[in-house]
């Protein structure tokens, strides 16, 4: 069931903000704001009410059994504690059995839960999850890398810092070999 952005809400909310850290709402600079933002969380968490297996339902019996990898896929995303974004790369990769799906769905998964108020580990493993439960590889793995604001403006104010996170789904897991190819090849130039 697909539920709406209430607009006229998070409006009300951003105006009730303003007011609150000391400012003026009226203001020439401000008077547009809580509709800017309201519009930007449209946009920011579109994936809210997406479903990310549904990219992956096109696929091609190709009979391929090797592995396939995906990376440096770009993504923004806001941290679901501070509403601050973080943003980053993802890497993925997957054995087919046999089938295989076009590079671009395996970016839309990234894009769509991306696209929601997330953290870092969950986004990880629902990346993995959804290409298991979508295309039942013999094995998945995913590697994000990101850099948080919440960690760069506020808090202990680190710029530069990077949190990586990864999930391991059938061989990738079960065959440190199979892992360790991937890790090679996402770290290759």
């Amino acid at each position: 069931m697909e539920t709406a952005i209430d607009f006229k809400t998070i409006e009300k909310a951003v105006r009730s903000i303003i007011l609150a850290v000391g400012e003026d709402p009226q203001r020439e600079g401000l008077v547009d704001t809580p509709q800017r933002i309201a519009e930007m969380y449209a946009e920011l968490f579109m994936g809210i009410n997406l479903d990310p297996k549904e990219e992956l339902a096109v696929g091609f019996e190709e009979g391929h059994n090797e592995m396939v990898i995906l990376k440096d896929i770009p993504f923004y995303s806001t941290c679901e504690h501070h509403f601050l974004p973080f943003y980053g790369v993802a890497h993925i990769g997957y054995i087919p059995n046999g089938r295989v799906v076009g590079a671009s769905k395996l970016a839309r998964v990234v894009e769509i839960l991306a696209k929601r108020p997330q953290i870092q580990e969950r986004f990880t493993t629902q990346i993995a999850d959804t290409i298991v439960e979508a295309i039942k590889p013999s094995g998945v793995a995913v590697i994000i890398q990101a850099e948080h604001l919440c960690m760069i403006m506020r808090g202990i104010k680190k710029p530069g810092s990077n949190i990586i996170t990864s999930a391991t789904r059938g061989l990738f897991r079960k065959n440190p070999v199979t892992r360790s190819e991937f890790l090679s090849l996402v770290q290759s130039s």
